[in-house]
């Protein structure tokens, strides 16, 4: 299961909206690509379709669609949102992560 926080909802549902999704309904499609720093880096992007390898959730009124070969890299992860000055995003507090890169943007098992 992935979770997500408050913060990263309230910007999930506004970023949707803004981009013509509607996060009743759509989907927040995250997954693991090789590259990045340190190996494997993250992808999160709006879906409204769901295929039948994906593996789907619902945390905090946010629906989620996971690949099945991501999802291994993926479950217990907390998707956050930092904004601010300072802030970067988008952050995947992933406990699967031995390693991960100053960007935060990337890691590895």
């Amino acid at each position: 299961m992935i979770k997500v926080s408050e913060t990263a909802k309230k910007k999930v549902v506004a970023l949707m909206t803004e981009e013509g999704f509607n996060a009743d309904v759509d989907f927040v499609r995250v997954g693991v690509k090789s590259g990045g720093c340190s190996g494997l880096s993250y992808e999160l992007g709006f879906d409204n379709t769901t295929t039948e390898t994906d593996k789907v959730f619902e945390d905090n009124a946010v629906r989620i669609i996971v690949d099945k070969k991501s999802f291994l890299y993926l479950v217990g992860t907390t998707l956050e949102y930092s904004g601010g000055l300072n802030g970067k995003g988008f952050v995947f507090n992933n406990p699967n992560a031995q390693r991960t890169c100053g960007c935060g943007e990337s890691f590895s098992l």
